[in-house]
């Protein structure tokens, strides 16, 4: 059971950053549409800032497991962070 909470938790947490990745290239986007504005992102090199801004929802997913008594879950929330945020340090540095 234990393996199977901190995987769901690992899934929330990657969704919440996928969810704030849309949200931050609308609101800070420049192009038409979200593919435009994610290749004027990745053009200008500011995709990797764009990301961490998007990680930030996890942080009220985490919160919100810790306050329901959900370690396992705010576990995984934490581990799909540390996962972004690897792959966000891999894309900058290459």
């Amino acid at each position: 059971m234990t393996n199977k909470e901190v995987l769901i938790g690992i899934i929330i947490g990657l969704i919440a950053s996928a969810v704030g990745v849309i949200l931050s290239l609308l609101f800070f986007g420049t192009g038409e549409s979200i593919s435009d504005s994610l290749s004027i992102a990745i053009a200008q090199s500011v995709f990797t800032k764009l990301v961490s801004i998007g990680a930030l929802l996890n942080l009220g997913a985490f919160f919100l497991f810790v306050n329901t008594d959900k370690e396992l879950r705010a576990k995984g929330v934490l581990i799909a962070t540390i996962i972004v945020a690897l792959i966000t340090i891999i894309i900058r540095f290459t």
